[in-house]
């Protein structure tokens, strides 16, 4: 029999592990080429690993919970046929996990205008456990063991993740202002009726959680709001949809319309697709647009369109497509929600007329779009104004006031305004 070694796969750039949440065989399962094997998780997404054999899954390597590096085997399956090579060299799960603690990590960059000295720390003397990922970040940043220590962690059994990492370092790295000593104040404990259903919340809405409140704890929000008239974008979609349905066999919607609008508006003001590193401005050469999708477990993932003012607008069609449905299939890659520049959210999917989003770090912008409604709107030609019925919509800007002025921000409106109520009803894709 010949065996064959399942292999934690590459998942991007920067990933250099991935926690093993659910083994969906078990050892003796016989297997199908394709079949899904197991459920990894990183801090940025959720995948499954399929087989790319047909056999029997005859070992597993690790438990569910495990942390294990790229590249490692974490599984043996035996396939029918003469085993012409070497015999699979047999290592325990204990000596695995071992390879991946003591492996050294991969480097990681730092995105960073300013060069951090690093000083070498021994994380080992810490009596708690730390990823490689973890404390490569750590000796990049000089985070002492102590500072480690200190991190409350959000991962499995409290274990301190990338995440957390990267929101004690916004705090630390943050001007600090001297605040007024709040008055104490006494709370009645929660608890919980015996009617109540208490649920904790999964991994993904965890980071999710941490996450929008590092935003608001580092960035002054500020929201500016613009109606805006897109009749002559309802009446093309309406007029083309189904022979592009009929010729490239997928849908149309509003929402890559108005990405690539954005991304247009991006490259007349610039000054929006930054990021703050201290009193650093980081001026982003590519427009990266994320787009944010629901998942059908009411968590929220932001697939990013790489270089989207690059792409025309039937290759924005095609990439909100595609991303949106591997989201919902929980099929990204992890590469897909990173390197994000500016995000784009659609209240109007759910029929919100508006709403004041919470900017993704480290950006400093993030576009909300609300439901289109037809109204009474006020229409000026050469032989006066008269009434009529238009599509109207509400654009919301979320910025950071540290660095987007109102006036920046209110210029960056006006601009998407013009570009999207001046659509061409002639427009070809």
């Amino acid at each position: 029999m010949a065996k064959f070694e399942i292999i934690m796969p590459k998942l991007g750039e920067s990933i250099i592990e991935a926690t093993i949440t659910r083994w969906v065989k078990n050892a003796g399962d016989q297997l199908e080429e394709d079949d899904p094997i197991v459920e990894i998780a990183t801090d940025k997404v959720d995948s499954e690993i399929p087989s790319p054999v047909e056999g029997k899954l005859v070992k597993l390597l690790f438990e569910e919970g495990d942390i294990v590096a790229v590249g490692t085997v974490i599984a043996i399956v035996e396939m029918d046929g003469d085993d012409d090579s070497e015999p699979t060299e047999s290592v325990s799960a204990e000596n695995r996990k071992s390879e991946v603690i003591k492996s050294d990590p991969a480097p990681i960059v730092v995105e960073s205008k300013i060069e951090k000295a690093a000083t070498k720390v021994d994380y080992a003397d810490s009596s708690k456990f730390y990823s490689p990922l973890v404390k490569s970040i750590a000796s990049k940043e000089n985070i002492s063991i102590t500072e480690l220590d200190s991190i409350h962690g959000s991962g499995k059994d409290g274990r301190v993740t990338k995440n957390d990492v990267h929101i004690f370092l916004q705090k630390r790295t943050s001007p600090q202002q001297p605040m007024a000593k709040p008055e104490k104040v006494s709370a009645q404990p929660l608890t919980s009726l015996t009617s109540d259903k208490v649920v904790e919340m999964d991994r993904m809405r965890k980071l999710i959680a941490d996450h929008m409140v590092m935003s608001k704890q580092v960035s002054p929000h500020v929201t500016s709001f613009i109606d805006v008239d897109v009749t002559n974008i309802v009446n093309w979609r309406n007029r083309v949809k189904d022979s592009f349905a009929k010729r490239e066999g997928e849908k149309i919607t509003f929402t890559p319309i108005f990405i690539h609008a954005a991304s247009q508006a991006l490259r007349d003001y610039p000054q929006i697709n930054v990021s703050l590193d201290g009193y650093n401005i980081i001026y982003r050469k590519d427009i990266n647009i994320g787009m944010a999708a629901a998942l059908p477990n009411g968590n929220l993932i932001v697939p990013v369109i790489k270089k989207t003012d690059e792409k025309s607008l039937l290759g924005v069609v095609k990439a909100v497509n595609d991303l949106g449905g591997r989201a919902k299939a929980n099929k990204l890659k992890p590469d897909e929600i990173q390197g994000g520049t500016f995000t784009i959210t659609n209240f109007g999917s759910f029929d919100s007329l508006t709403g004041t989003p919470i900017i993704n770090q480290p950006q400093v912008a993030i576009l909300g779009i609300g439901a289109i409604r037809k109204q009474p709107a006020v229409i000026e030609t050469t032989q006066g104004d008269f009434i009529g019925i238009r599509h109207i919509m509400i654009l919301s800007l979320a910025y950071d006031h540290r660095i987007v002025d109102g006036a920046l921000g209110g210029m960056y409106l006006k601009r998407l305004k013009e570009l999207l109520e001046n659509f061409s009803p002639d427009t070809n894709i």
